[in-house]
């Protein structure tokens, strides 16, 4: 794997990705994602996984340098790999040290559980794209913080601070930059003195069809995904996103 490394000590595996400074991802880089959590799985030494990334945001989303992922079929791709992380039988944290945006939010409630810092910041951004969310966000985050909160989150593409994503259940545990990695870990460790196939079972009653949601729902954003992607307001959000401007949008 070019860009996911892995290390498994006492029971608890780390999944990193590298690179940084921003961790785009690209179809390439979930399905090594996705790869790596299978792997794992298989694994009797492992028991929790911690997913985290080297740099300054955890994950910013996909890489909008290709213009053209939902007509190559890279986005397709990319839903087929996230179905794959979501059916994962064994506890994810995410560790999230920075920003976690669009489709780099998506990833980040793939876990069961998040572990911030105080420098972290989340935004599912994707109407200043003029696109619709993605990587299964329609499913998980209203399930997580309410209707209400996530329609807000996803209407104005406003960026949450890390104090209101543990204030809204969008995050477990709030730490220092330097001590994120420790709090990480220590719940992992926690979480491996349980009894690992009672963990499993509970965990899969508590996401009992949230894989299959999931792999549906995604269905849906990437068809709407593509009808949005042919209007100039996407090319235009694009643009307005790179350049920090608000977008001047025609409904077109």
């Amino acid at each position: 794997m070019s860009d996911v490394s892995i290390e498994l000590a006492a029971h608890v595996a780390r999944v990193e990705i590298h690179r940084p400074p921003h961790n785009f991802f690209d179809d390439q880089l979930i399905q090594e994602l996705a790869d790596a959590f299978e792997s794992l799985d298989d694994e009797p030494e492992c028991r929790v996984l911690i997913l985290s990334s080297e740099g300054k945001s955890f994950c910013a989303g996909a890489n909008f340098a290709n213009t053209n992922e939902i007509a190559t079929g890279a986005a397709q791709r990319i839903y087929e790999a996230a179905a794959r992380l979501f059916a994962c039988r064994k506890p994810v944290i995410a560790e999230v040290q920075g920003a976690a945006v669009g489709g780099g939010l998506g990833l980040a409630l793939v876990a069961d559980f998040r572990v911030i810092s105080t420098e972290a910041r989340f935004a599912g951004n994707f109407v200043k794209l003029g696109i619709h969310p993605g990587f299964g966000l329609s499913y998980t985050l209203p399930r997580l913080i309410g209707l209400q909160r996530a329609s807000l989150m996803f209407l104005t593409g406003r960026r949450i601070d890390a104090q209101t994503a543990v204030d809204w259940g969008l995050a477990d545990v709030l730490a220092s930059p330097e001590n994120l990695r420790a709090e990480a870990v220590k719940l992992a460790a926690e979480i491996a003195e349980g009894a690992p196939l009672a963990v499993e079972s509970t965990r899969a009653t508590l996401r009992r069809g949230m894989a299959d949601a999931v792999r549906t729902q995604t269905d849906h954003e990437f068809a709407e995904q593509s009808r949005l992607a042919q209007t100039a307001d996407h090319e235009e959000g694009i643009r307005a996103v790179r350049e920090r401007r608000p977008g001047n949008f025609q409904r077109r």
